[in-house]
């Protein structure tokens, strides 16, 4: 059985319906600026709705609690319970079938965020045997699900959003219906509101509100300025349940008024009040002395963690195990392998040092040695021995150590020739006939100072053939200074 509610009048004077089955799976959106008509739009849609559906409001400034009186909708005073009170109210009101309006007035807006999160994880939370249909409307949804955080507490701030996310986008499957109403989309989190179908646009003069509703309603930017036109209690209405095409109408009237109602100019009165200085500048009431409150006792957790954070303080931090000479060796060749399977990649050569050592890294601790990884800049060194063909054996011999130090003042892109060069010499010493040395007579030159830069042919010492002679730096400042294969 399809069941449609009377919302009003097309711009053309026709009945405007609304399809309830189809908004129990689809959901619905209500933005406007204040004095718009939202709060109207939705006891309409109470009103029409309360013979057919559950219902439960969230309401925050206490406009709906008049329901009661008419509709028998049951209203909790949320400021008169605890969080945990509200949760069980929610779980209980799904059970039994039970109309709430969840009156809010009086309270922070932290507590507020909270007690809201708390009623509506009661509905979500029940049994699957009471998934009933359920329509939850959620009024100025903007203070519930906010865009950013604002001056509440992140905890607050989540618990709330939690709660409105899980009504907008899993609460159809537990037949719960969101129709949540905001003065403004750009304030209202894109996650919440995005889940709804069906759309009631009011009137709005942000030309980003403006421009966001005319996205969702599918119109052009140039027809957004119709909202600006809009008078009080005209929508604009998009969706499956309302309309497949943009469609205006105009709600209609209710059974019902909110207790707050539209202001409206009043006559002031006639006689003056006597004695108003006396009156309005008498001396305020004595404050009421508030007990302070018991300190709470700490959670037995935090008390269990910090007697084992004690305890692991305490603790003599263990030894150290020795590593042998044999295995310390065969760690150095299985790190020396899989860096030798890095390079041994077709794009290697292209890759960023960052790239490789990421890729080192984890190359590493798949071969459980993660205990053992160097650094980014002992990569870098253990890069350039292994571009030269030098492992890390030759890296622990004396020679190669004062050699690694000669070479320190080079740039890091001219180490890896300076390598070259070293690897014909401890490759095939004999082949060299020599030690290359550095003549000691002068200093060396700080890298500022240097000019110059190393200079080697292509035969070198890299194939073991016999040099006399390497020049590798020249400068105005270093001009004494040679490298000689001494005989």
């Amino acid at each position: 059985m399809t069941v449609a509610i009377e919302m009003g009048q097309t711009t053309a004077g026709a009945p405007a319906k609304l399809d309830l089955e189809e908004l129990l799976a689809t959901r619905l959106l209500v933005q406007g600026n204040s004095g718009s008509g939202k709060s109207h739009l939705l006891r309409r849609l109470l009103e029409q709705s309360a013979p057919w559906v559950q219902q439960t409001i969230i309401d925050p400034e206490g406009d709906f609690v008049s329901l009661g009186d008419r509709y028998g909708h049951l209203v909790i005073d949320a400021e008169q319970h605890t969080e945990r009170g509200l949760q069980a109210a929610g779980e209980r009101a799904r059970m039994h079938r039970v109309s709430t309006v969840l009156n809010l007035e009086g309270l922070d807006a932290e507590n507020q965020m909270r007690r809201a999160a708390a009623f509506l994880g009661g509905l979500f939370e029940v049994a699957r045997d009471h998934w009933y249909p359920m329509l939850v409307v959620v009024d100025e949804a903007q203070l519930f699900a906010p865009a950013v955080a604002g001056e509440v507490s992140d905890e607050a701030r989540k618990l709330s959003l939690g709660a409105m996310t899980n009504l907008m986008c899993r609460g159809r499957k537990r037949g719960l219906a969101g129709i949540i109403a905001t003065q403004r989309l750009a304030k209202l989190a894109k996650n919440v509101a995005a889940e709804a179908s069906n759309f009631l646009m009011g009137r709005t003069f942000l030309d980003i509100d403006m421009a966001r509703a005319a996205d969702l309603l599918g119109m052009e930017r140039r027809q957004a300025e119709a909202f600006r036109d809009l008078e009080r209690g005209q929508f604009m209405a998009l969706g499956p349940a309302l309309s497949r095409r943009p469609l205006g109408l105009r709600i209609g009237p209710t059974d019902t008024s909110p207790r707050n109602g539209t202001p409206r100019l009043m006559a002031m009165p006639e006689s003056a009040l006597e004695d108003a200085r006396a009156i309005i500048l008498a001396a305020p009431p004595p404050e009421t002395v508030r007990t302070p409150r018991r300190p709470a006792s700490p959670d037995l957790l935090d008390q269990l963690m910090a007697a084992k954070s004690a305890a692991l303080e305490m603790r003599p931090e263990p030894a150290e195990p020795q590593i042998s000479a044999e295995d310390l060796a065969e760690r150095r060749e299985r790190v020396d392998r899989v860096l030798r399977a890095i390079l041994a990649q077709p794009d290697a050569g292209f890759r960023v040092i960052g790239v490789l050592y990421q890729e080192f890294v984890v190359r590493c601790r798949i071969e459980g040695l993660a205990s053992v990884v160097p650094d980014l800049p002992e990569f870098r060194r253990m890069l350039t021995r292994a571009r030269a063909g030098l492992g890390s054996e030759t890296t622990q011999d004396d020679a190669w150590r004062d050699v690694s130090v000669r070479a320190s003042f080079l740039h890091s892109t001219r180490k890896g020739a300076n390598a070259l060069l070293w690897r014909g010499y401890f490759r095939n010493p004999r082949a060299s006939r020599g030690v290359v040395r550095r003549r000691t007579d002068r200093p060396i030159v700080p890298p500022r100072h240097r000019a110059g830069s190393i200079q080697m042919s292509q035969a070198g010492c890299l194939n073991g053939e016999r040099r006399r002679k390497i020049w590798p730096i020249r400068s105005a400042a270093n001009s004494a200074c040679k490298w000689k294969v001494m005989a």
